[in-house]
């Protein structure tokens, strides 16, 4: 946690911020920028971005980061390459796209027809939409801005690669220390080999910069884990205790929020297991469809599942130890955070 700031200047403090389509009751890039942009209310972002420095690409996942940023992982040789079927199509949408500067999906596929296709989860989707993701992955288009959700494509002008990858590499690697840290060797390892999808045309140079990373940054070994922090920043100081909004304050978590991403580091500090059961089936569900960890001072004691019924907020709560916090701190801190949330939904 930082204090709230410009929502330009949280994106650049955070360095990536992880999307997600579901919206229940808000997408988790909103619950996760609420907490550290001022005022912020849920879709400020899709509402801002076309004229914010950052875009919308694949990193260790699917999410928004600072152009600068995106711009060390172009241009992207793709691990599977097109077929020329595939290459002929894209290569005829290019100058539609051009020639509009900014085109839905549904132009595309009015103009083109390509019909529809399988997707992952089992069901259709047109088949224009599926070939706009795929040229977006491979840096051919970005996405302009997106309306009810719905990203608007424009022609990407090709930028030249890094001139030292290794340089890059180390960069993005930062990056993503600076946000997930303090990290467990294993969910550093395991970040770090992500880059195969953000980067894949350095796919055989993460191994070295991992190595790279054990021998530059901080650690610590605790317990017989071996912990990693970004460089220049000493969790023992004051500072940092000062820094972590750890009074008695109640914050509902996006799934997706630092402080909670990494599950493994999660059960070290809290024990006990967290997992998001959106894509799980409902009767495997343990807490929830989109459970949000609630943390309450430094410790993430619960959940809620939250949802809205004739303009209000309702709140189904779940805490670890089968009850709430005793005392009117918490409640007090409760009230306010679930006021706050009706703030950011518009509710009030």
């Amino acid at each position: 946690m930082f204090t709230p700031t410009t929502l330009a200047r949280a994106i650049d403090r955070l360095g990536f911020v992880q999307a997600d389509p579901i919206r229940a009751p808000a997408r988790a890039q909103d619950l996760t920028l609420r907490h550290r942009v001022r005022a912020y209310r849920a879709g400020d972002l899709e509402r801002r971005y076309p004229g914010l420095a950052i875009e919308e690409d694949f990193f260790v996942n699917y999410g928004f980061l600072p152009r600068d940023t995106q711009a060390l992982m172009h241009p992207r040789t793709p691990r599977t390459k097109w077929p020329e079927s595939r290459q002929d199509k894209a290569a005829a949408v290019l100058p539609f796209i051009r020639a509009r500067g900014v085109v839905y999906p549904r132009d595309v596929d009015a103009h083109f027809q390509h019909g529809k296709v399988s997707n992952w989860f089992g069901g259709s989707t047109n088949a224009s939409t599926q070939l706009l993701d795929e040229m977006h992955y491979r840096g051919l288009v970005r996405v302009a801005t997106r309306v009810n959700g719905t990203r608007l494509y424009a022609a990407r002008e090709a930028t030249p690669g890094p001139a030292d990858p290794q340089q890059a590499m180390d960069t993005l690697v930062n990056v993503i220390v600076r946000k997930y840290a303090p990290l467990p060797d294993r969910s550093l390892a395991e970040l770090v080999s992500r880059l195969r999808r953000g980067a894949p045309q350095w796919a055989n140079q993460c191994r070295a910069a991992l190595e790279r990373a054990h021998h530059k940054l901080p650690s610590a070994d605790v317990d017989g884990i071996r912990w990693f922090w970004p460089a220049g920043e000493n969790p023992r100081a004051a500072t940092w205790a000062s820094d972590s909004g750890s009074g008695d304050v109640v914050r509902l978590l996006a799934p997706f929020d630092p402080i909670v991403w990494d599950r493994r580091r999660f059960e070290i500090l809290w024990r006990w297991n967290y997992r998001f059961e959106a894509y799980t089936p409902a009767a495997k569900r343990v807490r929830g469809y989109y459970t949000l960890p609630l943390l309450w001072r430094d410790a993430a004691i619960g959940w809620a599942n939250l949802s809205i019924a004739d303009t209000r907020l309702q709140a189904q709560l779940g805490y670890v130890t089968g009850r709430a916090p005793h005392g009117r701190a918490f409640k007090r801190a409760l009230d306010e955070e679930l006021h706050r949330f009706e703030r950011f939904l518009s509710l009030v």
